[in-house]
């Protein structure tokens, strides 16, 4: 079947009631949170960035540079977001790593685990408990978790990555519960399949780890995982949806996980 071009994307600077608003994205240089920056610059917000390593962002951006698989990092973090910032209304918790295991799930060491929960469960839960006390505080807030379809469609090569995300999907809606009540809404989206510098470096890692053709192993990859559309999506369709759920337009969505996977999941 052959691919279909993306349907064009509502007009970016379509008013979403973010004007104003003061948004930290994590993981916000590349794919998916690269995107979110954008979508959610264009619709008026301030935006603070965060990423491991200093990387180009968006003229009015501020980029925060810290490793938030650790304590420190996502203590140093918080603090320069909220010093540039003065507060904050959206938090979109995007950044995260699959460690895969190539040999299989019970070839995944202890290691494996850990790096797992630490970029995907720990990173989130530090960085949620020191910026989630502004927004409960004051009242009001979104907080985006971009978890993964791999919570609900787990592949043997990457268990520990999909168990972290089904943890970390189970805390989004353990900390809706708790927030809630404050005014502060908290939603997870699930991407499938996105069309990332990191989905590519993955296949690359795979052909030379088999010694098969680049081309072949991605065709096998999309027509496995991308169906029923025949396509990948793109970090915009995936950053339309996060904008979305953070804006005042979702003001009746908490505690829900979301798939923006072009139809993969193959379960109600």
């Amino acid at each position: 079947m052959p691919s279909a071009d993306p349907t064009p994307l509502a007009d970016p600077s379509a008013d979403l009631g973010l004007h104003g608003a003061r948004a930290v994205v994590t993981g916000g240089t590349r794919g998916v949170g690269a995107a979110t920056v954008r979508r959610l610059t264009a619709a008026g917000a301030h935006v603070v960035a965060v990423a491991r390593n200093q990387a180009p962002v968006p003229t009015g951006v501020r980029l925060v540079t810290a490793d938030l698989t650790t304590a420190d990092g996502v203590a140093a973090a918080a603090m320069a977001a909220l010093d540039h910032l003065g507060g904050i209304d959206v938090l979109v918790d995007n950044a995260g790593r699959n460690t895969q295991v190539p040999d299989g799930v019970l070839a995944a060491t202890d290691d494996d685990w850990q790096a797992n929960l630490d970029a995907n469960l720990l990173s989130v839960v530090r960085l949620d408990r020191a910026l989630v006390p502004h927004m409960t505080a004051q009242g009001h807030g979104a907080v985006v978790h971009v978890s993964s379809n791999a919570a609900r469609y787990p592949q043997p090569n990457g268990a520990p990555y999909a168990a972290a995300k089904a943890a970390l999907n189970a805390y989004s809606k353990s900390l809706a519960l708790a927030c809630g009540p404050h005014g502060v809404r908290v939603t997870a989206v699930m991407p499938g399949v996105i069309e990332t510098d990191a989905v590519e470096a993955s296949l690359r890692q795979a052909a030379e780890r088999t010694g098969r053709d680049l081309e072949a192993i991605r065709k096998e990859f999309h027509q496995r995982l991308a169906a029923p559309l025949g396509r990948p999506g793109q970090p915009e369709e995936a950053a339309e949806l996060i904008a979305f759920l953070a804006s005042p337009r979702a003001s009746y969505l908490t505690g829900i996980a979301v798939s923006v996977d072009g139809g993969i999941l193959p379960t109600l």
